[in-house]
């Protein structure tokens, strides 16, 4: 009866971490494919009164979207239409912050325009990828603005 006891043991460990490896898996096939468009970088998000959350912005024609880091999902979690964010402020992050963003960080406060849900958002990128950022917001196509791209 020991012997069985320890056969079962042994395989809902095995089914545990079969199970653990093909999630983890599916996490980086889907960064992955997040990834292979181009135009992504690692973000952090917090909505107003929120905690921070860890994941991968993509910069698309007219949009930016953000995934969720540990999703399954192909869709973005948050869209911000680029007409509609503006780059209100930016700062270094706190030290509890630091530690859930990583080193490097810089914590942007972002405002939602009219169009949008309003409201503000805190994105946490790295130096590049807010170069990056304020490049993109910058190189609206004329009259997007106005809800009529050219």
């Amino acid at each position: 009866m020991g012997g069985e006891l320890a056969l079962d043991v042994a395989w809902l460990f095995a089914a545990f971490l079969i199970i653990l490896i093909l999630a983890a898996a599916g996490i980086a096939a889907r960064r992955f494919l997040l990834e292979r468009g181009g135009g992504t970088v690692e973000c952090g998000l917090r909505n107003p009164n929120g905690s921070w959350r860890l994941g991968v912005a993509s910069y698309q024609r007219e949009e930016l979207c953000w995934f969720g880091i540990f999703g399954l999902s192909m869709r973005p979690d948050e869209v911000f239409p680029r007409r509609d964010l503006a780059v209100v402020s930016r700062r270094l992050p706190s030290d509890a912050e630091a530690a859930t963003l990583g080193p490097g960080m810089i914590v942007v406060e972002c405002k939602l325009g009219e169009a949008g849900r309003g409201g503000t958002v805190e994105l946490a990128l790295g130096e590049a990828a807010l170069t990056g950022l304020l490049s993109w917001l910058e190189a609206a196509p004329p009259g997007s603005h106005l809800g009529a791209t050219l």
